[in-house]
């Protein structure tokens, strides 16, 4: 839609026709509008300070689109922080959330047994890697997630350390915020934490921290671990588990070279370390794969999902091998975890990835994007590198010389230029950003999404 991505208070976008919701960006005030504008002022006085990027009220969506409160229609590119997998609202989620609430909403928590809790547990042990016995522990969202799997690797294991990655986003409990290294603002002034963290340099080929490249490293920045770390500062005999994300999310989307997790995996199995494999932002179709772990070729003993497992309801879990549960109750537990709410949702969501085949769905509209960014990349100096999986996909943004330092200021005016123009998009690491569309968007979509990402890049570098 060239006039509304050049204009961003052009005349509004006739909606297509037919009996689905109309499509395309559909401007009618400028972003934010009026009530949007109130509601921002109200939040600033009664809500605490958190993670808000953009000033979008929205009000109703449907697939890959979101109405806001003054009436303007924005493509989203963001998925809700990557939840939204199955789209925005889908029907059929809906309908068995519906369902449920008029049955049974919450009855004792994990006190008593309920059918729809074996059933996503059953299906949840089939679908990740794996072909060994396994066991389901339900939480409400990705950071008690990684709690729980935390938890789990220390009892299992008896030993105090965990090793995480620089960069690493893993939660902002203070279990969790111990494995987290994504931002200082995340870790200044909460210390100390639960301790036993312990992190390394993450593989990154595009911003090396060894000034090593691929393949000619050796993968040295997973060798590293048993070659210096091990023999200094880490004693091996110590160690519980290693976490990591597959790819890594709010730390730039990066994706390890090949070989490395299957590298870090061997190592952790030679001394007796739990690998704990973090999918909470990758997982459910989102790389292509159902996880994105499948993509390197390793079978995880842990891992830790939430976000696009309830489609919009708070619902996560750890999936671990049968020999870690533990052998009598009490030692881990929780009042909401598997919500008869949240479950049916979860249920319906599986459902909808396998039924409406959305996994290869994010295959083949992830390899168009990535195309496509590509082409941005050959446009603009600034952007320093395109990568990703699937449709979780990352531009970093540079400042055009061959040093590639992070250019953050055009990151941040390229988001604020987009959402001005109907296309919703969330930062990710120090200057890059993330691109992670609903799967069920199509290549018209797509195309929509990179053509008013283009015009919002020009009119990012025209201010300076």
């Amino acid at each position: 839609m060239p006039s509304t991505s050049e204009n961003p208070s052009a005349a509004p976008v006739v909606p297509r026709t037919g009996s689905k919701p109309s499509r395309g960006v559909r401007l009618v005030t400028p972003i934010p509008g009026p009530k949007a504008r109130m509601i921002v002022d109200a939040d600033s006085q009664w809500i605490m300070t958190s993670t808000k990027t953009s000033p979008v009220a929205a009000a109703s969506a449907s697939g890959v689109w979101v109405d806001d409160v003054d009436g303007n229609r924005i493509l989203d590119f963001t998925s809700g922080v990557g939840v939204v997998n199955t789209g925005h609202c889908h029907p059929d989620i809906v309908r068995a959330v519906q369902k449920q609430a008029g049955e049974l909403m919450h009855f004792a928590g994990t006190d008593f047994y309920y059918e729809n809790q074996v059933r996503l547990a059953e299906r949840l042990s089939k679908l990740t890697p794996g072909t060994y016995a396994k066991k389901v522990f339900f939480t409400n969202r990705g950071t008690e997630s990684v709690e729980a799997g935390l938890k789990l690797a220390r009892w299992n294991r008896q030993r105090p350390i965990t090793i995480g990655l620089l960069g690493a986003f893993h939660g902002r409990s203070m279990g969790a915020l111990t494995m987290t290294a994504s931002k200082p603002t995340q870790r200044a002034r909460f210390q100390p934490f639960a301790g036993g963290g312990h992190h390394i340099p993450a593989p990154n080929c595009f911003r090396c921290p060894y000034k090593l490249e691929y393949p000619s490293c050796d993968l040295y920045c997973a060798k590293i671990l048993k070659e210096l770390y091990f023999e200094t500062s880490i004693p091996p005999d110590d160690v519980a588990a290693f976490i990591a994300e597959p790819v890594m999310g709010e730390g730039g989307y990066v994706v390890p070279p090949p070989g490395w997790h299957k590298t870090m995996k061997s190592i952790c199995d030679e001394h007796g370390i739990l690998f704990i494999d973090d999918e909470v932002q990758a997982g459910f179709g989102r790389t292509g794969k159902w996880f994105a772990i499948e993509h390197h070729g390793v079978v995880p003993d842990i891992v830790t999902v939430a976000k696009a497992l309830g489609s919009g309801l708070p619902i996560g879990a750890i999936i671990a091998r049968k020999d870690l549960d533990y052998p009598h109750p009490g030692a881990h537990s929780n009042t909401f975890g598997g919500n008869l709410v949240a479950v049916a949702g979860a249920l319906a969501t599986l459902d909808v990835l396998e039924r409406e085949k959305l996994i290869e769905n994010a295959r083949v509209q992830g390899e168009h994007l990535m195309q496509r960014l590509r082409e941005l990349q050959q446009k603009y100096e600034e952007i320093g590198d395109v990568r990703g999986l699937g449709l979780m996909v990352a531009t970093e943004f540079v400042d055009g010389g061959p040093a590639k330092h992070p250019n953050v200021t055009l990151r941040e005016r390229v988001v604020e230029e987009s959402y001005k123009r109907g296309l919703l998009l969330l930062p990710c690491g120090k200057s890059s950003i993330r691109y992670i569309p609903p799967l069920v968007i199509q290549r018209e979509e797509v195309d929509e999404g990179v053509e008013i990402l283009d015009a919002a890049i020009a009119a990012a570098r025209r201010r300076g």
